[in-house]
């Protein structure tokens, strides 16, 4: 087996009987979901590997999205790649105070301007996630054809849950950065977005990803009570109680 046809998704490991005619499952997929679940899981426990595991996950993503032509996605799977990277350096990096970033929940302050800042956003994209994502989607074919790919423009349809579509796409962003800063917050938000997420992939008849999101769920809710006990013995230096959110 080469390594090409390993990351081929017709190269089916297992053919699942679920659904309408089952699913076949594809080795990449399976891969990239393990590597999914071991991010999360070693993210909820504070361990800075989850960030290997992430960037594993999150390239094997990009490659099954080129193939399937979800170009917004992979789009998406970029910014992750980067913010993965940033995670991984500023949970290592020492602090002024010589430590590391310790678990805290935002102040107030912090928690209504990310919140307006949410909210305007999904109000946003859900109205313009058409025009927005058939943009990105043909700027990033242009840009592959450019480089030699040769591929054809995007024939795409109007998004089926363009709110809730929306939700997900900007809650994931603002959770994937507050997980980067260590903020309890990012674990209520992933709890939003698999809650969504299970209930979009079921009525698109993609149960696979909805089994894979409720188990992204319950390690979330996890991850949310380790985090919020280990929020209460952090000591948090005084000067960044009030600093920017990616100052610290």
């Amino acid at each position: 087996m080469t390594l090409l046809f390993l990351f081929d998704i017709n190269n089916t490991l297992i053919h699942i009987p679920i659904g309408s005619g089952g699913y076949a499952m594809s080795w990449i997929e399976a891969i990239a979901a393990v590597f999914g679940l071991l991010c999360i899981w070693f993210a909820s426990k504070e361990k800075t590997i989850n960030y290997l595991f992430g960037l594993i996950n999150v390239s094997l993503f990009s490659i099954i999205f080129y193939q399937i032509q979800l170009y917004a996605l992979l789009l998406l799977q970029v910014f992750f790649f980067f913010a993965n990277i940033y995670g991984w350096y500023a949970w290592t990096r020492p602090q002024r105070s010589g430590d590391g970033l310790v678990v805290r929940w935002l102040d107030k302050e912090k928690a209504a301007i990310i919140s307006v800042f949410v909210l305007l956003s999904i109000l946003l994209l859900t109205f313009y996630i058409d025009p927005v994502f058939f943009a990105l989607a043909n700027f990033t074919v242009e840009m592959l054809n450019f480089f030699g790919a040769g591929l054809a423009a995007p024939v795409l349809q109007p998004d089926a849950f363009p709110f809730l579509d929306s939700t997900v796409t900007v809650l994931s962003v603002i959770a994937q950065i507050l997980m980067t800063r260590k903020y309890v917050e990012n674990w209520i938000l992933w709890i939003v977005i698999n809650i969504i997420s299970v209930g979009l992939y079921a009525t698109q008849g993609v149960f696979v990803l909805s089994i894979q999101y409720t188990l992204l769920l319950f390690i979330a809710i996890n991850g949310t009570r380790e985090w919020a006990q280990n929020a209460k013995t952090s000591k948090v230096p005084q000067h960044t109680k009030t600093k920017p959110l990616f100052s610290e």
